[in-house]
């Protein structure tokens, strides 16, 4: 009899992946997860206006689950005013949640938060040993999966490196019966938790160094071409559809898929604006809530191609409903790397907003962002006016008239 399997997943070293087959089906099936989070009553000092909604949240952490091949059969939540630093949830609802991963014949329970070690691990005591994943996680392994060139693979296993470190101990808690007596320290666990905590910060040291290189390489690369050219980063959200713009606005065939984190690697192309007059377009990799910290510094290298542009095309969905909270996430992150350059917003997918709600749509994007310009990437409706846009904003601050055009 075939066996359920975990099929096509890269594990980010905490055991999810490698979850036992279950026998109860005769078909291959995905890991089946129930997702949790926690309904925080309280709004951080830090955040100006509504926060982000738990439904909105969970709503994008099940389109991340399904990037991942993950199916998702149940969502669960518990208002408190923030989670409990020992356990998430609190001591009954993790009890619940025990009862319905069962019920449910659930593989895997996928947070929404990242995790503590220590919320990890006790959750794991309730619920099992790598059953518990959280979105740090899940993100770390899309990326994993998702990265096809060497400075892709650099860059994520150094998040993924310094993401494990701290979780060492959750790892070897199944060789703490084989330590001494009670005046012996340590023993096997011990021992082989120093060994690998060793040897992950020599990769993170290892990585660290090579990326240094390859930010190297990228920074004399930006500045040969911007010495001959203007440079425009497409920014945006994951999914707005930057790939597919680059490819309509400059004829390039680059990858470009309905998926959440299609694009990992930069993709620079020759985008002619005007006779005579041109730029050079960079994809850049998409941004998300609640993106791991530790994953925007190993991508360090990548995100600079967004701080050095001349020029930011900031790409949103408008026929997303969660359009404005989407662009806000995305302001805040290139605040957060630095990048002060100008920045124009293309509000793409048009095509996609149903045509009895587009006057409203449409309103209410422009209500927001006024100066943002309606384009279909799929159509090609309104490039023609983004491209006068973006040549009228490099001929105002110089970047078209100390240049001269030529082929790339």
């Amino acid at each position: 009899m075939a066996q359920r399997r975990s099929a096509g997943h890269v594990d980010s070293g905490s055991g999810w992946a490698e979850a036992k087959p279950r026998t109860s089906e005769t078909r291959l099936a995905r890991p089946r997860a129930i997702l949790a989070a926690v309904d925080a009553t309280h709004l951080p000092a830090n955040q100006d206006g509504p926060p982000w909604s738990t439904s909105d949240s969970l709503d994008e952490l099940a389109r991340l689950a399904d990037s991942g091949d993950i199916e998702v059969v149940r969502r669960i939540s518990q208002r408190l005013p923030n989670a409990h630093p020992r356990t998430y949830f609190g001591e009954g609802k993790v009890r619940e949640l025990e009862q319905w991963m069962e019920a449910e014949e659930c593989d895997i329970a996928l947070f929404d938060d990242e995790l503590s070690p220590g919320q990890q691990k006790s959750l794991e005591q309730t619920l099992g040993q790598g059953k518990v994943v959280d979105r740090t996680q899940l993100i770390l392994d899309i990326f994993a999966a998702r990265a096809h060139t060497r400075e892709g693979y650099l860059q994520v296993e150094l998040a993924r490196a310094q993401y494990q470190i701290p979780r060492l101990r959750r790892l070897w808690t199944h060789l703490e019966r084989q330590r001494g007596g009670t005046f012996t320290r340590g023993g096997a666990g011990e021992t082989q938790m120093e060994t690998d905590r060793r040897a992950l910060k020599a990769s993170v040291k290892r990585l660290e160094q090579e990326l240094e290189g390859v930010r190297a390489r990228r920074t004399e690369q930006r500045r040969s071409r911007h010495e001959r050219w203007p440079t425009v980063a497409l920014v945006g959200y994951t999914n707005a559809g930057k790939s597919t713009l680059l490819n309509r606005l400059t004829g390039a065939s680059a990858g470009a898929r309905d998926q959440l984190f299609a694009t990992l690697d930069p993709t620079t192309r020759r985008w002619n604006l005007a006779a005579g007059q041109g730029a050079l377009l960079t994809d850049t990799v998409g941004f998300i809530h609640k993106l791991p910290a530790a994953l925007v510094a190993a991508f360090r290298a990548t995100l600079e191609e967004a701080t050095e542009a001349d020029l930011l095309l900031h790409v949103v969905d408008a026929s997303s409903p969660h359009a404005p909270g989407q662009a806000a996430v995305v302001l805040d992150e290139l605040e957060m790397i630095g990048a002060s350059s100008l920045v124009v917003t293309v509000l793409n997918k048009t095509d996609l907003v149903p045509p009895d709600e587009r006057e409203a749509r449409v309103a209410a994007l422009k209500a927001t962002f006024p100066d943002g310009v309606l384009v279909s990437a799929v159509t090609g409706d309104g490039c023609a006016a983004l491209a006068e846009c973006v040549r009228a904003a490099l001929s105002k601050q110089g970047s078209l008239a100390e240049r001269s055009w030529e082929h790339v």
